[in-house]
């Protein structure tokens, strides 16, 4: 049987993007505990949003630092990525858990006659473009001779194989971009940081802010806690091979089509 992941490596380095809330925020509480993981670095967008991941900070001054970073702005990414460089020089496992769905400005699109250019901007600049900027300065931080995985949520809705029922039309192509963004990004990755895994992760349908007004048509046990969706997706971690880098999982471990 092949060692897990995080037993390869001691102490393992750790980035959580998008951390204030739900999985994120899920991640970081997780791996607080982890005997296996030195040093955390969280990302906050705004410190009205952040006040349980910096008292959580205020607990844990030694094991977590916090990053005020927005991922639609590359000059923050690069900042972040520059300062953690700056103290531990390498990254292990970065998993990237911002996403957009909705807010009160703003719903999933039913109908074509919903779409807007502002609001289909929104969805890509945030779901895509910025995971994929991640990736391009996050690049020196993975070239070590150690194992490493940078792992982006994803979403079963952005499987164009696996749509079945339309709309939501920015989500799901935001997503499906994600995807593929990851997919190159894990070919590009294997020539320099030859010892990476990049994945896409499916998290189920997780009990957060995000997922709340949609909730009713979800099958009977399979809305998770966010502390259930974390151990799963961490179970997949775990388990990644060099062969899985450019794939996209499901939280119980299956591959999803594109």
């Amino acid at each position: 049987m092949t060692e897990k992941f995080l037993n390869q490596i001691n102490p393992a380095n750790v980035f959580i993007i998008g951390a204030t809330q739900g999985i994120g925020l899920g991640f970081v509480q997780n791996l607080l505990q982890d005997t296996r993981v030195g040093k955390i670095y969280a990302t906050y967008r705004s410190l009205d949003s952040a006040e349980k991941l910096l008292l959580t900070e205020s607990e844990y001054p030694d094991k977590l630092t916090c990053l005020a970073m927005d991922i639609t702005q590359e000059t923050q990414i690069a900042d972040c990525c520059q300062t953690i460089q700056s103290q531990v020089k390498k990254l292990h496992l970065v998993v990237n858990c911002v996403g957009f769905l909705h807010n009160s400005a703003q719903q999933p699109e039913k109908s074509l006659k919903h779409l807007n250019i502002d609001n289909l901007t929104r969805y890509f600049q945030i779901n895509s473009i910025g995971g994929v900027l991640l990736a391009k300065h996050l690049v020196s931080l993975f070239k070590h001779p150690e194992p490493s995985i940078f792992a982006s949520i994803s979403a079963k809705v952005g499987s164009i194989g696996d749509n079945k029922i339309g709309g939501w039309y920015g989500y799901r192509a935001s997503k499906a971009a994600l995807n593929m963004l990851m997919r190159n990004v894990s070919i590009e990755y294997g020539r320099v940081c030859p010892k990476n895994i990049v994945v896409t992760l499916h998290p189920g349908t997780t009990d957060t802010r995000l997922s709340r007004p949609f909730q009713g048509n979800v099958t009977p046990g399979k809305l998770f806690s966010v502390e259930k969706t974390v151990s799963q997706l961490l179970e997949v971690i775990e388990g990644l091979q060099p062969s899985d880098s450019g794939e996209f999982f499901s939280w119980d471990g299956t591959k999803l089509p594109w």
